[in-house]
């Protein structure tokens, strides 16, 4: 729980966020959408390599029939985001997502970072590497 303790800490730093409820929030809505634009292998290997809690929100979503986007803009990322999260802008929603990843990025492999970049669409990966 320590760990979990320093990456809530990460995130509301970085994301400007105001209290660790905001920022469990906004990490829970990155990862979620997160999520949902993986392809299945590289979504579970991601869930394996964080802790319980923040993988299981990278696995709860779940829809019988799921086309990826492969296209998908930044701009659409930031707005699945922040309508996740209970926010309305998407261009706020730019500084919790890379405070998300920056974070999750700390807790992951390099290789589990790779397929992760590999499976999203090229500006969602931009937001990714630039973490």
């Amino acid at each position: 729980m320590a760990d979990l303790n320093s990456y809530y800490q990460t995130v509301q730093t970085k994301g400007s966020l105001r209290t660790p409820a905001h920022a469990q929030r906004w990490s829970t809505a990155v990862l979620k959408t997160l999520g949902f634009n993986l392809d299945g292998r590289t979504k579970k290997r991601l869930a394996n390599a964080l802790p319980k809690e923040l993988g299981n929100d990278v696995k709860r979503v779940f829809w019988l029939l799921h086309f990826k986007n492969n296209q998908l803009t930044s701009h659409e990322f930031q707005n699945q985001v922040s309508r996740r999260s209970g926010n309305s802008d998407p261009q706020f929603a730019r500084t919790p997502i890379l405070a998300v990843f920056h974070a999750v990025k700390a807790l992951v492999d390099n290789g589990t970072q790779q397929a992760v970049a590999s499976s999203l669409s090229p500006e969602v990966r931009e937001l990714w590497e630039k973490a």
